[in-house]
């Protein structure tokens, strides 16, 4: 990047976990200047404090766009307000990174996608886990199990205090294996390189602190056209169990893979946005079997301690769109991937309201 360009003025709207994260980043990275925080309560006034005060801050994203007229928008607010916040960024003609999922329909996403496209300007959804090396080193050693693979991966929160205000909020508009299984979905996808073909989902209501159309627990299954299954798990509230809420593992004929959070996966960190994207150590246990069917050889560890955090995982994020814009780069195929994950997640709700399995064109 040539350092005499001028920086990216970028607006960020949401100021809770994610938004928070993504304007430290915007705040640290050469390249980069905020002009404005927005959000509707206080969220932007202690992130105003955290990075030192200066910055602008407003409580209308209508008003903040006209008021700022920025390069870039940074979207981190509720799902149910994506569509509208990017279709409106873009038409100002500013770049936008915006948070999974893309948009609250498969429908909204398209049309997002489109006004993109027409705009010319670049559209980056933050599938934070595309950017781990330990989890693209999972799924690259996936590649060794042979076929078909079977995934079996989960995330459920005890939520409890500030984060079931969010969870609740999030289910305004989504489920959680809609909200978090567009990660995953995405992580299968990727380690088979086949296409979905069948979809079938669980869920119950376990509270009646939710809208009564929606559930707090869900159990997608996935079957791919090279014949691999996968299911993901995801509840969310202050009754879940913590006993198994991070399974991330992938077994295949010649093998498994796991990760291991030996910390993250300890008691009180289901609901710790930082331990989800945590790996510490992956296991790589191989089949091989002699004539009395013993292991030939022992597991593999593979140690990860010195992975990026969380925050170093939103830099990179942003230093990714920074590179898109700077460098023109075209977003096409990683826009369909998100498209492409969250139409699965939004068939694996349909098999939950309506008990029906879903097969996908």
């Amino acid at each position: 990047m040539n350092t005499q360009e001028k920086p990216i003025r970028v607006l960020v709207v949401g100021c809770g976990n994610m938004g928070a994260s993504h304007a430290s980043a915007y705040h640290e990275i050469d390249g980069f200047e905020i002009c404005g925080l927005v959000s509707t309560g206080e969220s932007k006034v202690k992130l105003n404090s955290l990075l030192g005060g200066g910055y602008s801050l407003y409580d209308d994203f209508g008003a903040a766009l006209a008021a700022t007229h920025p390069d870039a928008v940074c979207i981190s607010t509720y799902p149910d307000t994506h569509e509208r916040y990017a279709i409106q960024s873009l038409e100002a003609g500013c770049h936008v990174f915006i948070e999974k999922p893309l948009a609250d329909s498969v429908e909204g996403a398209e049309r997002v996608a489109a006004v993109a496209a027409k705009t010319g300007k670049k559209l980056v959804i933050g599938y934070i886990l595309r950017y781990h090396p330990s989890w693209q080193r999972f799924i690259e050693l996936s590649g060794e199990l042979g076929k078909p693979l079977v995934m079996r991966m989960n995330l459920n929160q005890q939520s409890h205090g500030v984060m079931w205000d969010v969870h609740r909020n999030l289910m305004k508009s989504l489920s959680p294996i809609v909200d978090c299984g567009v990660h995953y979905i995405d992580v299968m996808c990727q380690m088979t390189g086949s296409k979905p073909v069948q979809v079938n989902a669980i869920g119950a209501r376990l509270t009646d602190d939710i809208p009564p159309d929606n559930y707090n627990y869900g159990q997608l299954q996935i079957r791919f056209e090279d014949g691999s299954v996968g299911w993901y798990e995801a509840g969310w509230g202050p009754m879940m169990s913590e006993t198994a809420f991070f399974v991330k593992d992938v077994i295949g004929p010649k093998g498994s893979v796991s990760i291991v959070a030996r910390e993250a996966g300890t008691s009180g960190k289901s609901d710790s946005v930082a331990a989800h994207t945590k790996t510490e150590s992956l296991r790589f246990h191989h089949a091989d079997i002699d004539g009395a069917n013993n292991f030939t050889q022992p597991d593999s560890w593979i140690d990860l301690k010195d992975e990026p955090d969380h925050q170093e995982l939103c830099n990179r994020e942003q230093r990714f769109f920074l590179k898109a814009i700077r460098e023109d780069l075209d977003l096409t195929a990683e826009t369909e991937y998100a498209i492409s994950s969250l139409r699965v997640a939004f068939a694996c709700d349909e098999s939950v309201k309506t008990g029906e399995v879903v097969r996908l064109a």
